[in-house]
């Protein structure tokens, strides 16, 4: 069993199967894939990996959810879980979200939606980085 998770949140169920499919089919079984429909839900996720000593390695989270927006989460996941990267997905944030997203939150990319396959693939090549896939 993989000991190295990536989680999806937004708040569109087909959003997260269509994502987790593009995802399993590059990563095959390298991760454990988890998905979150809010923000809240993905914290509790979280908590619950790490918990099972399960290092969440890259949280993919869309702005636009209800409740808690991506940008506030993204935040609060680097407060808390340093180590953990990020990637952010939109198809409405505003530039200023964005680079406020950037600056205090460390995502690694934002990604329009509807996303590229090879954009996203590439972002969590370069986010799990060489020594995870080895």
């Amino acid at each position: 069993m993989t000991r190295k998770a990536i989680l999806c949140v937004d708040d569109e169920a087909i959003i997260l199967m269509a994502m987790k499919r593009e995802l399993k089919t590059h990563f095959k079984d390298r991760f454990r894939f988890e998905t979150a429909l809010d923000a809240e839900e993905g914290l509790r996720i979280i908590s619950g990996l790490v918990a099972d000593g399960i290092t969440v390695i890259l949280v993919i989270s869309d702005w636009l959810m209800p409740g808690m927006k991506g940008d506030e989460f993204l935040m609060r996941i680097r407060r808390s879980y340093p180590d953990i990267h990020t990637i952010m997905v939109t198809g409405h944030a505003d530039p200023a979200s964005v680079e406020r997203t950037i600056k205090e939150a460390g995502v690694y990319a934002v990604l329009q939606k509807p996303w590229n396959k090879n954009e996203l693939i590439a972002a969590v090549d370069y986010c799990v980085g060489p020594e995870v896939l080895a």
